[in-house]
């Protein structure tokens, strides 16, 4: 059941707009009719005080409700269906990449799916939020990043992960991986990172920066419990700080928890699967003094079931304040967790707010 309809007022919010998003979450009855529908149902919408909420219609039934003629409730859904659709397209190029071979054309997917080609892509990106394109490039990129680390060469891990040649291979790992896989391999070996540390209002910074820009902010309680958690990112990397170097792009991340009016303009160097820097994006819109819940970030990106897999993105952020993963909260208010702290986390939405007002 979604996390987003866990409570009778978020449910009836539902009703009210017809919400078909939050249609397999839960049913609602009609203690006047006797019937039970789904939260989409186009029938003529009920008192607030002759509703009752079940998670499902098993329990609906169970509690002397029948179900709604119009809506069906119990039947599957359009929706089901095309999402099956979606997951059987997925198990077809994992089966393609465990057996070593390019995965399907988007012409070939959609036609086994007995659909347009135009159509499936956009299915498809509704419902996993990347293009199949995208989605089988990360499937055999992740396979890549486990096998670099156990497989004794790179053109061994490469082979391994259903890459039919190394130019592919070495194409896709600049946007995967942030490097080069024989760097990557070794922990970093041969990538240089730079990075500088300094107090501010919320304890200490660090701010660490590759070749294209900025690729860490991280924020805690002691420098050196930074610079630690830098090193065991990249442990062969050659990381050294750099004070001077950094001292503006320092000052400016300072500057901004201090005023958050002013904003923060860094060139970043934004690394992870296309899910992830989908969420990220969506998260630096997010204008400053707002707030939004896991499932509204989800419903942005085209994929309101994936409040959870948001939730695991804004964890997974390695660049605090520049991608504000803190501006997302729980669907019922409350602050949620936050990589760097919920103190932290409460402090900069207070400030935020009255910066915004």
């Amino acid at each position: 059941m979604s996390t987003e309809y866990t409570t009778d007022q978020r449910r009836w919010e539902a009703v009210v707009h017809r919400d078909r998003n939050a249609e397999g979450a839960f049913v609602y009855a009609v203690v006047t009719t006797g019937i039970y529908c789904r939260p989409g149902c186009a029938s003529r919408q009920p008192r607030r005080e002759n509703v009752r909420f079940f998670d499902t219609g098993a329990q609906a039934q169970a509690a002397g409700f029948r179900p709604c003629k119009r809506c069906t409730p119990d039947a599957p859904r359009a929706q089901d269906r095309r999402r099956e659709t979606v997951v059987q397209a997925c198990r077809t190029i994992q089966a393609a990449l465990d057996a070593g071979e390019d995965p399907p054309a988007l012409a070939e997917l959609a036609a086994a799916a007995g659909l347009s080609p135009s159509y499936f892509h956009r299915l498809f990106k509704r419902f996993v939020g990347v293009t199949p394109k995208q989605y089988a490039m990360e499937r055999r990129a992740g396979r890549a990043r486990a096998g670099l680390a156990e497989s004794p060469t790179v053109t061994d891990a490469l082979y391994e992960a259903g890459y039919g040649s190394s130019s592919r291979f070495y194409q896709d790992a600049r946007a995967t991986l942030g490097m080069k896989p024989s760097a990557f391999k070794n922990g970093g070996s041969g990538a240089r990172i730079r990075y500088a540390v300094a107090p501010c209002d919320l304890g200490w910074v660090l701010v660490a920066a590759a070749e294209k820009g900025v690729c860490a902010i991280y924020v805690g309680e002691q420098p050196d419990g930074l610079a630690a958690q830098l090193l065991a990112r990249f442990p062969q990397a050659a990381s050294v700080e750099d004070d001077l170097a950094l001292a503006a792009w320092v000052g400016a991340v300072v500057a901004y928890v201090g005023a958050p009016q002013q904003g923060l303009d860094l060139p970043l160097d934004i690394r992870g699967t296309a899910f992830q820097r989908r969420v990220w994006m969506a998260l630096r819109e997010i204008p400053l003094g707002a707030t939004a819940s896991y499932g509204e970030v989800a419903a942005r990106i085209g994929q309101p079931t994936a409040a959870r897999a948001v939730a695991q993105a804004c964890a997974a952020n390695e660049l605090a304040l520049a991608v504000p993963c803190h501006r997302v909260i729980r669907s019922d208010g409350r602050v949620g967790g936050y990589r760097w702290g919920t103190e932290r986390k409460e402090r900069l939405l207070e400030r935020e707010a009255e910066a915004a007002g």
